[in-house]
């Protein structure tokens, strides 16, 4: 099994906070995070892809085709927009890092099956800052 790794970049808003609580609540489970005017972040997401070599290309999967499917798929919908009011797949849905590598795995999983049969998505890891990341495996 032969792993590739393709990492896209993307700047976005958002503010963790649960409606349920009172803003008391929300500061102190959340602090700065629960920020009213939002804070922001340049994300790093590393998609990775598994698969047996395909003999005529010898490609896992061209990787500018992971690419375009990821900038597409994901990226395009979150760059430079509020996750918690611009972005369809996480409305209604806490906007923290974890629960947004599920809905990238949900959206670009099938998305790399379909593009490249021998292939399948191993693992997404989502880096906030340089220091805090999530990772995911389905």
């Amino acid at each position: 099994m032969v792993y590739i790794s393709r990492i896209e970049h993307f700047n976005a808003a958002h503010k963790l906070f649960n409606p349920a609580w009172t803003e008391e609540e929300n500061n102190a489970v959340f602090g700065p995070c629960a920020n009213a005017n939002w804070h922001g972040h340049n994300f790093e997401l590393i998609v990775t892809v598994k698969g047996i070599p395909n003999p005529d290309t010898g490609f896992v999967m061209d990787l500018k085709k992971l690419s375009t499917i990821t900038k597409t798929l994901v990226v395009d919908k979150v760059d430079h927009k509020n996750l918690n009011l611009d972005v369809d797949f996480m409305v209604g849905k806490l906007a923290s890092c974890e629960n947004l590598i599920i809905e990238f795995w949900n959206i670009l999983a099938p998305a790399i099956h379909e593009a490249e049969p021998r292939a399948q998505l191993h693992s997404l890891k989502l880096y906030e800052t340089p220091r805090n990341f999530v990772e995911y495996f389905g």
